[in-house]
């Protein structure tokens, strides 16, 4: 029956009266509040509350336009998006509610790096109360799916993709949901900024990518705004930015994280690594494994880049800091247009300075300790970057992709032949005489050292997969020497044949998708042993930080 003026007025005052009622009752007879869940750092881990050595981002932003300058806001605003967003997919509980249970503010830090209650550098170990280990699918699955299922499930969903997340229907049947209808409010968000950005950008190719990245937010399709990306070349900002990669997914590695990276550019660095790029084609020719695995040419138009990075997001940002880029990963982009390489320079020296000097202090021999070079780590880094380029991307016997054929270890197993080829690069440019700075000695033992500052991060990330499987090849392979006090002397010749046999395992595994053969070299060299661990106690206890975090943002920069 419809309500006449008065009867409205008087539901109104009824209403009203109710509340007051209801206030006047509260203050007579308070009830009780609810008691504050909290919960609390287990005890084994009181030592790992200070393994993060805090590093300001900043870098000079005087030679930027005001437009710019506007722009750098706009994309860190995105970037705080996908932090969001990462959130979600990693840890799935809110992230407030989450923080507001851990009292300790030390402990509430700790968690924020890790991006939920499990230790990223401790094989993602739970290190609060009331939390138990970590989904290998994180929070792309149901929490309960296994693989076979999966597989099983692979003909009626988007098992594979890169861009859905697996639920499960009111029925219990599997099914996919784009990432632009899951999360659905913040990817509006993020493209309308995008577009904001756009508009600011003085470099059309630059402005063409962020709109056209801006539109893969809605329709989840990335690959034109990877192309766009490629062919941007003379832009002094850069944002790597969106669903990207896929080592999150521990239990297939098909679900890409979302993450970001805010850049200004090194013009000075970035003219130093210009002309390595144009190398890769005879590189890859040379490759030292049969012709039928080297069979891809890598794309000509990629090119090395050396930026200072002023802000981190999500999956980039959790637990330890990437400190160079290879992108982008799509098969059809890197062979069509190969890829860009940025090295984060300003990240990296701050690993040198707090991590990488100190442990080459503690475990490497002395007379060897001067062939731990800044100019070394950071081609190390940068030929990694470069290796992911080469080698082979499809199987040669009909399997797809590596990434597909190898599954959950495809992207240790990537990462590993990135590390051993990316010195075998080096390696062979020495000798046709492209690289000049330095001794390969240097490029050597700092590649030692780099190993005991990553090892350090675990083996449970395809990178730390990656490390351990390449110490313990060396180790059987005598690439290197421990003496009676723990100190380590690289062999340079022992050194140099294990690297190129190493290259022509994991190509071979490549490309031939065999996937048992990786499954079994993971389970017996993607360990870290007693003596290794023991070793690593030592950096402990010189109190070495494990990695670097950041203090960062639009304030820190003056914006």
């Amino acid at each position: 029956m419809k309500k006449t003026p008065l009867a409205l007025l008087v539901a109104a005052m009824t209403t009203l009266v109710a509340c007051n009622d209801s206030a006047t009752t509260q203050k007579a007879e308070p009830t009780t509040a609810p008691q504050k869940v909290v919960t609390t750092l287990l005890p084994e881990f009181n030592d790992r509350l200070d393994i993060y050595h805090q590093v300001t981002l900043n870098t000079d932003l005087s030679h930027l336009s005001d437009n710019q300058k506007a722009m750098l806001g706009k994309l860190i605003d995105v970037a705080e998006i996908m932090d969001d967003l990462f959130w979600k997919q990693s840890f799935g509980e809110d992230k407030s509610s989450f923080l507001a249970k851990i009292d300790n503010e030390k402990v509430r830090q700790f968690a924020e790096i890790n991006y939920g209650p499990w230790d990223r550098l401790d094989a993602d170990k739970p290190f609060l109360s009331g939390y138990s280990e970590k989904a290998l699918g994180a929070q792309f699955y149901p929490q309960d799916i296994t693989k076979q299922q999966l597989q099983q499930a692979e003909q009626s969903i988007d098992a594979t993709g890169l861009y859905s997340v697996i639920r499960r229907d009111k029925s219990g049947n599997l099914v996919s949901i784009p990432y632009s209808i899951m999360y659905k409010k913040e990817l509006k968000a993020a493209s309308k900024l995008l577009l904001e950005a756009a508009a600011l950008a003085d470099d059309k190719e630059f402005a063409n990518y962020l709109t056209m990245r801006s539109q893969a937010f809605l329709s989840d399709n990335y690959q034109a705004s990877d192309f766009a990306w490629m062919d941007m070349k003379n832009n002094p900002i850069d944002v790597v930015i969106g669903p990207i990669e896929t080592y999150e997914d521990q239990l297939v590695g098909y679900r890409s994280a979302f993450e970001a990276y805010v850049l200004v550019k090194d013009q000075a660095w970035s003219e130093r690594l210009a002309k390595f790029a144009s190398f890769l084609p005879a590189l890859q020719k040379g490759l030292p494994v049969d012709n039928k695995f080297k069979q891809e040419t890598p794309g000509t138009d990629a090119d090395l880049n050396a930026y200072d990075v002023i802000y981190y997001a999500g999956h980039s940002n959790a637990g330890g800091k990437t400190i160079a880029i290879n992108l982008p990963n799509d098969e059809q982009v890197q062979l069509e247009k190969g890829t860009r390489r940025l090295q984060l320079k300003n990240a990296m020296q701050a690993k040198f300075d707090h991590i990488l000097a100190p442990i080459a202090t503690v475990l490497i021999a002395p007379e060897q300790q001067k062939h731990v070079t800044f100019d070394a780590f950071f081609a190390n880094t940068m030929f990694h970057e470069v290796a992911h380029g080469l080698g082979i991307k499809n199987t040669i016997n009909d399997k797809g992709t590596v990434r597909q054929a190898l599954k959950e270890h495809a992207s240790a197993l990537e990462e590993g032949k990135a590390d051993i080829l990316g010195l075998y690069m080096i390696a062979e440019l020495f000798k046709q005489g492209q690289i000049s700075e330095g001794t390969i000695e240097d490029n050597y033992v700092t590649f030692m050292a780099g190993i005991f500052r990553s090892v350090r991060f675990g083996a449970a990330s395809a990178h730390g997969k990656a490390n351990m499987m390449r110490f313990n090849y060396f180790q059987q392979e005598g690439a290197f020497e421990r003496d009676a006090q723990g100190l380590y002397r690289v062999n340079i010749n022992k050194m140099t044949q294990a690297m190129t046999s190493l290259s022509q395992l994991i190509l071979t595994i490549q490309g031939t998708g065999d996937y048992a053969k990786v499954d079994q070299l993971i389970k017996e060299q993607g360990l870290i042993k007693p003596q290794l661990a023991a070793d690593l106690a030592k950096l402990e206890a010189a109190a070495i930080p494990v990695d670097i975090d950041f203090k960062q943002g639009k304030e820190v920069l003056g914006l």
